[in-house]
């Protein structure tokens, strides 16, 4: 096992980190649609950073995960990759439901 699988491992059993970790699921989802749909689209970074007008390190930083992007960037990169935007809102079951502000 690598040092970075050991580390992760005993992160994993950390209840700060599982906590700070699950917060961020959103993002790491976009992230993760984001890539599937370029290497479909068979688009490297630098030519979709082409396509939008913008740099590579602007694509790498919407691919990271590491926040949720502007409307507007969703929109860019999207076109950019031969697709479209399609927002829904979903139910959520109780499980997955969390505290409402306020409450």
């Amino acid at each position: 096992m690598s040092a970075l699988s050991t580390l992760k491992k005993k992160w994993r059993e950390e209840t700060e980190f599982r906590n700070a970790y699950n917060e961020l699921r959103p993002e790491f989802a976009i992230a993760r649609q984001f890539i599937a749909a370029r290497q479909r689209a068979g688009l490297s970074q630098a030519v979709v950073a082409s396509r939008m007008g913008t740099t590579q390190s602007v694509v790498a930083r919407l691919e990271s995960g590491s926040r949720l992007p502007a409307m507007r960037s969703l929109q860019r990169y999207a076109e950019a990759i031969g697709c479209r935007v399609d927002v829904r809102l979903k139910p959520v079951t109780p499980a997955q439901a969390r505290p409402r502000l306020g409450q």
